[in-house]
């Protein structure tokens, strides 16, 4: 299989312009015209851009023409003096366009994971896909990868190299390479990827995109080919995290389908017991100084400080080990299970550095399976302590960004590099999300300077949490209106002493995920009383009985969204005489807060004068 030629420096194309994202494309569901006269450019630039090795295969004539005449329906359905937020809600994608990569299903259309001999036509839609089009989205066409999704360099595949878009002798990296160019060039507004190892990360990082890495099981592997299937993941490229968000918000949930679908909404936010987000970072982190991206990872370190988050260095070699065990354990064979009958019967149709990697699979027994699913369980269990070290890690999404020179000189070696941060999140169970990061430069003139980017990485289920994070570090001011993934239920819970904010028993509410939501009061119905003999110093609250003659007062409050799933340990923390009960704000509305049994309050201090538990520690502490 001959190499195709490396493209020069001067095919590098700009960054698009604001078209590119889905908020301009759902704008244009205001003006249809514009809508489908921007959708037929859309199939002019993909077809235009048949020399950049993005595409493997483009929507055909008739089925664009469908999905066309299929979106003029849906834009003429009824709504209400015509409300078009109703149309939006029934068809959150409605109109945007999008790339997919050829190793997930379109119904009707060939895949080929970007080896022709073992092309097959889908009889159905991948889940993704069909959530997306009953969303609205128009499919343009799929995309090039390395070959059956084996590597991160984006050179593995017989219809050609797709290039870094700032620096086209620079990889765009792999597998999920024509799906990212293809976002980065404009040609779409989202793109599906998959992410075994980093696939879904690494190409984001070298062409400044955001790429979305679910936590394994979140979104649907029916109908896409799969690397590894116990680990595979479906992933989103997009030009802002809230557009990642809310695709992902669209193609998440549980499928009958999919026997490794174990989707579970998690945590609002991201959990920090101190109050402060705690970062892991590796502590020497091996950056290649020759392209400039020691000073791009420093800038990165000074956008944390900016953001007032806590930076805590910490030891990375547990994780190397765990990424160790993707290639150089039984992981590899899984890679088997999907071309053993091709690799018997016709090796020569697979790439050869996909074919050299795949046929280690050959020496694995089932002893060595057992032994390495053993070791993992092992390193998951060991691993588990991190999150009570730190709340989230961020680390660079890549090492270095090799050239098509670099890759071709060592294909094994420079694609093990790019996975040094990458590999070990879908062998833990955890979710990621690639943002940008600045530029890096070799400082060398005529050389242009190179996108950077970090990768955020949290627990299982915590993937809305880290869009909320992306949004925060993209300086995304405008995503709370965007749809966003779904997290788990919450039971407000009313506050009035020791657990309002900045408080001694505080982090028992931060550090199981709670959020504020507001600082109001009660109703004008309740007494407030300083409790004797506690520590740290509690109060209690009362409702009046409507015979007293003391009356009720308005007593401040806060109250907070609990998950649900913290509820049970929350509970358990809180003694007697204090417990849970009703209360009434001054809005009228009833929520579950801390109310006082009557028998503690004898000899306790009235204290309902000032109106609530922090206006009197601020009064004791004047006076004494």
């Amino acid at each position: 299989m001959s190499k195709p030629a490396v493209p020069s420096r001067l095919a590098a194309q700009a960054p698009p312009g604001p078209g590119a994202t889905v908020a301009w494309w759902q704008q244009r569901v205001a003006s249809p015209a514009d809508l489908l006269d921007g959708l037929q450019q859309v199939r002019q630039a993909a077809e235009g851009a048949a020399g950049l090795a993005i595409w493997i295969h483009l929507c055909p004539p008739a089925t664009w023409q469908d999905q066309l005449a299929q979106l003029v329906l849906r834009l003429a359905e009824p709504n209400e003096d015509g409300d078009r937020a109703a149309l939006a809600a029934r068809y959150p994608l409605l109109g945007v366009p999008f790339a997919v990569k050829d190793n997930i299903d379109i119904a009707g259309e060939p895949t080929t994971a970007a080896c022709p001999a073992f092309a097959h036509t889908a009889e159905r839609h991948a889940g993704v896909v069909q959530r997306l089009l009953e969303a609205g989205a128009i499919w343009v066409g799929k995309t090039n990868l390395d070959q059956f999704a084996t590597g991160l360099v984006g050179t593995r595949s017989p219809h050609g190299r797709p290039a870094c878009v700032a620096d086209a002798t620079r990889i765009s990296g792999g597998s999920s390479s024509g799906s990212a160019v293809a976002v980065a060039r404009g040609l779409v507004a989202f793109a599906l990827g998959t992410d075994t190892a980093g696939s879904g990360r690494i190409p984001a990082g070298f062409n400044g995109l955001v790429g979305l890495k679910p936590t394994p099981g979140r979104v649907s592997t029916a109908g896409v080919l799969p690397a590894c299937r116990t680990l595979d993941c479906v992933s989103i490229f997009s030009h802002s995290v809230a557009d990642a968000a809310q695709v992902l918000a669209v193609i998440e949930g549980p499928d009958a389908a999919d026997a490794y679908s174990a989707w579970s909404p998690g945590p609002a936010r991201l959990r920090a017991p101190t109050g402060r987000l705690r970062v892991g970072l590796p502590a020497q982190p091996k950056l290649d100084a020759a392209i400039g991206y020691p000073a791009a990872w420093a800038a990165a370190l000074d956008r944390l400080q900016a953001l007032g988050l806590e930076a805590v260095e910490i030891d990375f070699s547990p994780l190397n080990a765990v990424a160790a065990l993707l290639y150089d354990g039984p992981w590899v064979a899984e890679r088997h299970a999907v071309v053993r009958q091709l690799m018997r019967e016709q090796p020569e149709a697979l790439d050869p550095t996909v074919r050299q990697v795949i046929a280690k699979a050959l020496d694995i027994t089932a002893t060595d399976t057992f032994l390495g699913q053993y070791r993992l369980r092992e390193m998951q269990a060991a691993l588990r302590a991190i999150w009570s070290q730190v709340d989230v890690l961020m680390v660079p999404t890549a090492p270095g960004h090799p050239t098509f020179e670099q890759v071709d000189a060592d294909p094994v070696g420079a694609n093990a590099a790019l996975g040094l941060y990458t590999n070990f999140v879908n062998l833990l169970g955890w979710c990621a999300l690639a943002v940008p990061a600045g530029s890096a430069s070799t400082g060398l003139p005529g050389l242009p300077d190179l996108p950077f980017g970090v990768t955020f990485i949290a627990p299982g289920h915590a993937d809305a949490a880290l869009a909320g994070l992306g949004a925060q570090w993209c300086d995304e001011s405008a995503t709370g209106t965007l749809r966003r993934p779904a997290v788990e239920a919450s039971l407000p819970i009313a506050v009035v002493g020791a657990h309002l904010s900045g408080l001694p028993l505080n982090s028992q509410l931060i550090e199981r995920g709670a959020t504020l939501l507001q600082a109001t009061t009660t109703a004008a119905a309740y007494r407030l009383y300083a409790l004797p003999g506690t520590t740290p110093a509690k109060p209690g609250l009362r409702r009046v009985g409507a015979s007293e003659a003391a009356g009720g007062a308005a007593i401040a409050v806060e109250v907070w969204a609990l998950p649900q799933s913290a509820v049970g340990s929350f509970l358990a923390l809180i003694p007697s005489p204090l417990g849970l009960g009703n209360i009434e704000l001054a809005d009228g509305r009833q929520v579950h807060g801390f109310l006082c049994e009557a028998h503690a309050l004898a000899g306790a201090t009235d204290i309902s004068e000032h109106g609530g538990w922090r206006a009197y520690l601020a009064d004791l502490k004047t006076r004494t």
